[in-house]
């Protein structure tokens, strides 16, 4: 089987394959045959195969048996099974690149050595396989030292390496700085909150924390109130300047909202515009308009509430009355704005 033969069989189209071997033309003298074996022989589906390739087409330019085999091997001795490294080199296909015995391995035992167990070990690396890219020998320790110094007990810590891996995995004088600065604004080192709120800043240059609060800034609000917002909720920072601006701007120009009422409830931010928010507004529009709900609704409450609960209150209870709320809730009626301005 040709190399053409081999990649049409794991579902390559004619044109997805010529830009492939047009950008990789070195790929088409490689020994793609037994690169696809050794994949197939450890699990990977050929779906599996296809979406490596796709990321990864360089792959195939390395000698499979010496620089693959080896490392699908000692995953498996960590007690990953077929499935999970399939899934695992195929989301990351950059760690088949790196070296076992200089990044993977190294990288593996100082998990062990901080986590201290191999089901906690194989847990983070499930979690997040960028970890197994890191530079986490230098970095890991320190950081994680520099939260126990400022009183974070180990549950959080381990809670940290969690729920955002990557923000323990940063130069650790930056690290310092932000739990400085998370420290400062109030934040208590006993709770998941200053674990949230050094997770935003973590993943935020400072040029790119500044934009985000001049975003808000843009709306009249002070740096003391965008803190004091970013204090209640510290993923609201996580959030992009896009969105940050797209989502303030409809907030206070198509629901006329004080912008005061959103920096109380940074959860608003937290929601999609899309998905959540706007559809959710036209039915209230839609009820608003038939007289059947008062106008003075809760705007905030309406937005936050579950969605079981909107479902009940305000679209299974007036279906059969307002058909409409139905294409309302899915998106499919415009939101034009509410019959009055949100003064809260």
């Amino acid at each position: 089987m040709t190399n053409m033969e081999m990649f049409e069989s794991l579902g390559f189209s004619g044109s997805g394959l010529a830009r492939m071997l047009s950008k990789y033309p070195a790929v088409l003298e490689s020994d793609a045959h037994t690169t696809v074996e050794i994949f197939r022989a450890h699990g990977f589906s050929d779906m599996q195969i296809k979406t490596l390739t796709m990321k990864r087409p360089v792959l195939y330019t390395y000698n499979a048996d010496k620089i693959f085999k080896p490392k699908l091997e000692f995953f498996k001795s960590l007690g990953l099974s077929d499935l999970e490294i399939a899934q695992l080199l195929s989301s990351e296909p950059y760690i088949l690149t790196r070296s076992l015995e200089k990044q993977i391995i190294p990288c593996v035992q100082e998990l062990w050595r901080v986590l201290g167990t191999d089901e906690i070990v194989l847990k983070a690396i499930k979690e997040c396989y960028l970890l197994l890219e890191s530079n986490m020998v230098r970095m890991l320790q320190p950081n994680i030292d520099t939260l126990k110094s400022h009183g974070v007990p180990q549950s959080l810590v381990l809670k940290l390496l969690f729920i955002e891996p990557m923000s323990l995995l940063i130069c650790s004088t930056r690290f310092s700085e932000i739990v400085s600065e998370v420290m400062k604004l109030g934040f208590d080192p006993n709770c998941l909150s200053f674990l949230l709120a050094i997770k935003s800043m973590a993943l935020n240059s400072k040029a790119l924390w500044e934009q985000k609060v001049e975003a808000f800034r843009s709306f009249g609000l002070s740096e003391d109130v965008i803190y004091a917002a970013f204090k209640r909720q510290p993923l609201c920072m996580s959030c992009s300047e896009k969105k940050i601006k797209k989502m303030m701007g409809f907030f206070v120009n198509k629901l006329m909202m004080k912008p005061s009422v959103i920096s109380n409830c940074p959860n608003l931010l937290l929601h999609s515009l899309e998905k959540r928010i706007i559809p959710r507004c036209s039915v209230l529009q839609l009820l608003m308009l038939k007289g059947l709900i008062k106008e003075d609704t809760n705007i905030v409450y309406v937005i936050t509430m579950t969605e079981k609960n909107f479902m009940e209150r305000f679209v299974s209870k007036y279906q059969s009355e307002v058909p409409d709320v139905v294409r309302a809730h899915q998106g499919k009626i415009e939101f034009q704005g509410l019959p009055i301005a949100m003064e809260m």
